[in-house]
């Protein structure tokens, strides 16, 4: 059975599916089975509510401070799961605060507006922007969707609005130039952006 709750770094991760509409030819699930405290984050199916209940029960959330729902595949490829799981964990420890790593294109996946209803039950929220184009986002990600990025985009505008925080993310391995590319499409929306070393 593979992890539900794990620990990387300093904060707890939620592996609640490994569903993803992108194969993104930099995915770390490319080169390793886990990360961090997991023994293996490859699910046989997708968990069930019972099961992420039990695995948030039985885990000691004694000295952490954030939650973050990240695994390995797109957190809300399982939307309802995954927020009533933030509900459940909120309940449980409400002073635990909740991110939600995702690559923004919960709307195509679930074919609604999400950024409103997710922002109810998770406090932030962290973009993977990737790149500077939808070109280059198309090569790089390879997502199910035509115009991902612009839908990418417009979920992130949508986050802005709601939710204590957003940002988006690149990693340092892109171009200088797309560097600095991807810091103007943050500053003209007004979201910060975290440029992650690839390790991270």
């Amino acid at each position: 059975m593979a992890d539900i709750l794990y620990v990387y770094k300093t904060s707890i991760y939620a592996n609640l599916t490994n569903k993803c509409p992108c194969r993104c030819t930099f995915c770390i699930r490319n080169n390793t089975d886990s990360v961090g405290s997991a023994d293996t984050l490859w699910h046989k199916h997708d968990p069930s509510m019972e099961d992420i209940k039990k695995a948030v029960d039985d885990f000691d959330f004694t000295g952490y401070k954030e939650l973050v729902f990240c695994g390995y595949g797109e957190p809300t490829s399982a939307l309802d799961n995954m927020l009533e799981t933030a509900k459940y964990v909120r309940e449980k420890h409400p002073d635990i605060k909740l991110r939600l790593n995702t690559n923004g294109l919960s709307d195509r996946i679930n074919n609604k507006p999400t950024a409103e209803l997710i922002s109810k039950y998770i406090d932030s929220v962290s973009i993977s922007l990737n790149t500077c184009s939808s070109e280059k986002y198309d090569e790089v990600c390879r997502p199910v969707f035509d115009h991902a990025y612009e839908s990418m985009l417009k979920f992130a505008e949508d986050a802005k609005k709601y939710f204590e925080h957003t940002q988006f993310s690149i990693v340092d391995t892109i171009p200088e130039e797309d560097i600095k590319a991807c810091q103007k499409i943050a500053d003209d929306r007004g979201i910060y952006l975290k440029i992650r070393k690839y390790s991270d």
